[in-house]
């Protein structure tokens, strides 16, 4: 094969959920393109990766022109809430939805001990400091419902400190809309009975 095909199926077989067969398909169906799609491609990507970087408040990507995010500078969203999400797909899910109207903070992972992920690795120290200057009354946790990220919703509780006059709050687990319970797995079922409220 062909070097320079052979280092593009590769670069793209690195990629999440694209692997090896998947990487190679991405590859031909560029290079075989006549419409311009790869220039653009690669044009777009370049530019992205020379401009876009983390917010150095909240961790959301934005423009690196810009001394804050959308959301860090929109004042409609200081309403003494943030959101603490594990990556920005979370943030993405969650405005797709419009079911949060605060603001975000984004600490790239969770605690793991298998995966030897510290807190020194993830955006959690500056929480406190945000929760100081921004007038934070809650915070609410939607982490992943695991191990690690229980673990994680811990340690975040202990370092913010429970005298800093701050509400912590969690997602609701349970039976989602629409669900049958034939399909519902037993960990699921215990959270939905051990969380459930009087009518």
């Amino acid at each position: 094969m062909n070097p320079k095909i052979d280092k593009l199926i590769k670069m793209f077989a690195k990629l999440p959920r694209v692997g090896a067969r998947g990487g190679q398909r991405i590859a031909l169906a560029l290079l075989q393109d006549k419409t311009g799609r790869a220039a653009a491609l690669a044009a777009a990507i370049s530019d992205a990766a020379s401009t876009i970087a983390p917010c150095p408040v909240c961790g959301t990507l934005t423009d690196s022109n810009a001394a804050r995010c959308e959301f860090c500078r929109d004042a409609s969203r200081a309403n003494g809430q943030i959101c603490v999400v594990r990556d920005l797909s979370d943030v993405w899910t969650l405005e797709k939805a419009s079911v949060f109207r605060g603001r975000y903070h984004i600490i790239g992972g969770l605690l793991s001990g298998a995966a030897g992920t510290t807190p020194g690795d993830l955006n959690i120290a500056s929480l406190a400091a945000r929760v100081r200057d921004e007038n934070v009354t809650e915070i609410i946790f939607a982490l992943p419902n695991t191990v690690e990220g229980k673990t994680t919703q811990h340690y975040i509780m202990s370092a913010v400190g429970g005298d800093a006059g701050v509400n912590f709050s969690e997602l609701a687990s349970g039976v989602p809309l629409g669900g049958d319970l034939d399909y519902i797995d037993d960990g699921t079922l215990t959270l939905a009975f051990g969380g459930r409220k009087s009518l």
